[in-house]
C-alpha cells in the first residue's frame, strides 16, 4: 500500500506545482498585455493625430499618403528582417528597445525646431512603421514559451482584446485630445505610452527569441522543419529560411498569402468607409465611421470572450478551418457593410464582421505558432510582409479605383478576392484533413496503431 501511494503524492505534487507555474506565467501575461494595450493605444492615437498635424503642417493631402507610405514600408523591411533577430537576440530585448525607440523619436519630434519637422515626421514614421512590427512579430512569436502551447489560443485572444480597446480608446479619443490640449501634449501622451510598455516588459521575465532554446517540436527531427530549424539558429541565410519556414507545414504558405489577401481587402473597407459616411451624411460624417468601428469592436471583444471560454473549457484552438471560413464572413460582412441596408442592419453587420475578425486573428495567431521556435519568428516576419504589401499597394489601386467606382464595388472587388483564396484555401485544408484520416485508417488496419487525433494541417511535416 505504501508503495503504491508514493507515486499518487508525487503525481499530485507535479500537478500542484504546474498549476502554480501556469499561474504565475498567466499573471505575467497579463501585465505585458495591459502594458502592450497602453501603447497601443498610443499607437491609434498618433495614427490620428499625426495625420492631422502632417496635413496642417504641409498643407498637402499627398504628404499625408507619403507619410503612410514610409511607415508602411519600415514595416515591410521589419518583417523580412525580425526573424533573424530573434535567432540572435531575446524576444525580451527587440520588444524593449521597439518601445524605446517609439518613444525616443516621439522626443525627438516633440523637441523639433520647425525648420526640422519634416525630416522629424519622416524619421516618426520610419520608426513607428518598423518598431511596431518588431514588437509585434516578437510578441506573437513567443508567445508559446511564455504561457504553454495548451494556453496559446486564450494568450492570443487576451492580447487581441487588449489591443481592440485600445483601437476604440484610441480613435474616440484622439479629435478630443488634439482639439482641447493640441498637437504637442497629445504626443507627449503617445510618448508616455510607449515608456509604460517599455518599463513593463523590462520588469517581466520574457521567454522567448535566440530561437527559444532551439528546441524543434516532438518527432521532428530528420523533417525539413528540423533542417531548417538549424539554419535559422545559425542566423545565416534568413530570407530562404523565411520561405523555407512557411513549407514546414501543409497549407502555411497559402495561409500567409491569404492573410496579404486580406490586408488588401482590409485597404479598401478603410479607403472606403470616409466616402460611404459622407454620402449618408455630408454634413457630419465622422459619426458613421466612428459609430462603425465601435460596434466592430464590441463585435471583435465579444468574440474573444468566446474563444477564451471555448479554448479553456476545451483545450482546443480554433484552427485553420476558423480561419478560412472567419475570413470568408468577415469579407462578406465588410461588402454587405456597404449595400445601403439600413443603419441597424449596418450594425448588426458591422458587429458579426468584428467578430469574424477576431476568430480569424486568433486562429492565424494560433496556427503560425505552432511552427518550430526556431522558423517561428522567420514565419512570423514574412507573415508581416505580406500584410504590410497588401494593405500598402491595396492603398494605392483602392484610391485610384474610388475616383471611378462606387465604395460599394471596390469592396466587392477586393473582399472577393480574398473570398476567393479563402475557398481555396478551405478546399487545400480539407484535403489535407482526408489524407490523413485516410493514412491514420491504413496504419490502423496494417499495424493495429491507435487514432492520433486530428492535426488541422497545422503540424510540422516529418520526414
Amino acid at each position: 500500500m505504501g508503495s503504491a501511494d508514493g507515486p499518487k503524492a508525487d503525481e499530485t505534487d507535479g500537478d500542484a506545482r504546474k498549476a502554480r507555474d501556469t499561474a504565475v506565467s498567466e499573471r505575467r501575461f497579463r501585465f505585458l498585455v495591459a502594458g502592450y494595450a497602453v501603447s497601443s493605444y498610443g499607437t491609434f492615437l498618433n495614427m490620428v493625430a499625426l495625420n492631422l498635424f502632417v496635413y496642417e503642417t504641409t498643407g498637402r493631402a499627398l504628404a499625408m499618403g507619403l507619410f503612410m507610405a514610409v511607415r508602411l514600408a519600415s514595416g515591410f523591411v521589419a518583417g523580412l528582417v525580425v526573424g533573424g533577430l530573434l535567432a540572435r537576440f531575446s524576444a525580451k530585448s527587440i520588444m524593449l528597445w521597439a518601445n524605446v525607440g517609439q518613444g525616443a523619436v516621439m522626443l525627438v519630434l516633440i523637441l523639433a525646431p520647425d525648420g526640422m519637422l519634416t525630416g522629424a515626421l519622416m524619421a516618426v514614421s520610419v520608426v513607428i512603421g518598423a518598431c511596431g512590427t518588431l514588437f509585434m512579430v516578437a510578441l506573437r512569436s513567443s508567445i508559446p514559451e511564455m504561457v504553454g502551447e495548451d494556453r496559446r489560443a486564450w494568450a492570443n485572444s487576451l492580447s487581441i482584446t487588449g489591443r481592440s480597446l485600445a483601437m476604440v480608446a484610441g480613435f474616440a479619443s484622439a479629435g478630443v485630445v488634439v482639439s482641447l490640449v493640441g498637437y504637442t501634449a497629445a504626443f507627449l501622451v503617445d510618448m508616455a505610452t510607449f515608456v509604460a510598455c517599455a518599463v513593463t516588459v523590462a520588469l517581466l521575465p520574457i521567454a522567448g527569441g535566440k530561437g527559444a532554446g532551439g528546441s524543434a517540436p516532438k518527432g521532428s527531427g530528420g523533417s525539413v522543419a528540423g533542417k531548417d530549424a538549424s539554419a535559422a539558429k545559425s542566423g545565416r541565410r534568413w530570407r530562404p529560411v523565411a520561405f523555407l519556414a512557411l513549407a514546414a507545414a501543409p497549407g502555411m504558405g497559402l495561409m500567409v498569402a491569404l492573410r496579404g489577401v486580406d490586408a488588401f481587402g482590409s485597404s479598401s473597407h478603410n479607403a472606403a468607409l470616409p466616402i460611404y459616411s459622407t454620402s449618408l451624411d455630408a454634413s457630419n460624417p465622422a459619426v458613421f465611421v466612428s459609430a462603425f468601428w465601435c460596434v466592430w469592436a464590441l463585435g471583435n471583444i465579444g468574440a474573444q470572450q468566446v474563444i477564451q471560454r471555448y479554448a479553456q473549457r476545451t483545450g482546443r484552438s480554433v484552427g485553420a478551418l476558423g480561419f478560412g471560413y472567419g475570413t470568408v464572413v468577415m469579407s462578406a460582412a465588410f461588402i454587405a457593410a456597404f449595400a445601403g441596408f439600413p443603419l441597424a442592419v449596418t450594425a448588426v453587420i458591422a458587429l458579426i464582421a468584428g467578430a469574424a475578425d477576431g476568430l480569424t486573428e486568433v486562429a492565424y495567431t494560433s496556427h503560425l505558432q505552432t511552427l518550430p521556435a526556431t522558423l517561428r519568428g522567420h514565419a512570423f516576419g514574412l507573415s508581416a510582409t505580406f500584410e504590410n504589401l497588401g494593405f500598402g499597394v491595396g492603398m494605392i489601386l483602392v484610391a485610384a479605383a474610388l475616383d471611378r467606382f462606387s465604395p460599394l464595388a471596390v469592396v466587392g472587388w477586393s473582399h472577393g478576392a480574398a473570398i476567393v483564396v479563402a475557398v481555396v484555401f478551405l478546399l487545400r485544408v480539407a484535403g489535407v484533413r482526408r489524407a490523413e484520416r485516410t493514412g491514420l485508417r491504413k496504419e490502423e488496419a496494417v499495424e493495429g496503431r491507435p487514432d492520433r487525433g486530428d492535426r488541422d494541417g497545422a503540424e510540422v511535416s516529418r520526414g
